[in-house]
């Protein structure tokens, strides 16, 4: 299975996040920052999970420019996924949140989105994640595996 994780991370939270999906995953796997992708080589993959901090109600602006410019062309027909790392608070309800829009952009270009979008929780606004929220991502993985097999 040929899979590519692509996250933003301002704290850490993140990246710990996409790290221990990507390693949950057997496979040609690679998980890399928005900056690092050849988005031309999309079309090769069985499956694409992008993942940001939410904030603001909205992935990063890095996480957003990538979204730009992936094309239909590139994903349509692809299995994709997407996640976001949040603070769990009333307040927060308000703006939204990232993995929502990502999921969006993402199937709008033609993506089939495998899972709904998941959340992954921090204790404050730089963290660190919630105990046991790195396991709950491998665990999303392994089910997001399932799903496109």
């Amino acid at each position: 299975m040929k899979v590519l994780v692509v996250y933003d991370s301002v704290y850490g939270n993140t990246e710990k996040i996409a790290r221990a999906v990507g390693e949950a995953i057997v496979g040609e796997v690679k998980v890399l920052r928005p900056g690092e992708v050849h988005v031309p080589g999309l079309k090769a993959l069985d499956l694409l999970i992008v993942g940001s901090p939410t904030h603001g109600g909205r992935p990063t602006p890095l996480t957003q420019e990538f979204l730009n410019k992936v094309t239909e062309a590139e994903i349509k027909g692809i299995r994709v996924a997407a996640f976001d790392t949040r603070v769990q608070a009333k307040w927060v309800k308000l703006f939204g949140y990232a993995a929502g829009k990502i999921a969006d952009r993402l199937k709008e270009k033609g993506g089939i989105l495998v899972l709904p979008p998941e959340a992954f929780f921090v204790k404050g606004k730089e963290g660190p994640l919630r105990e046991g929220e790195p396991e709950r991502a491998a665990a999303w993985a392994k089910e997001l595996v399932k799903k496109t097999i």
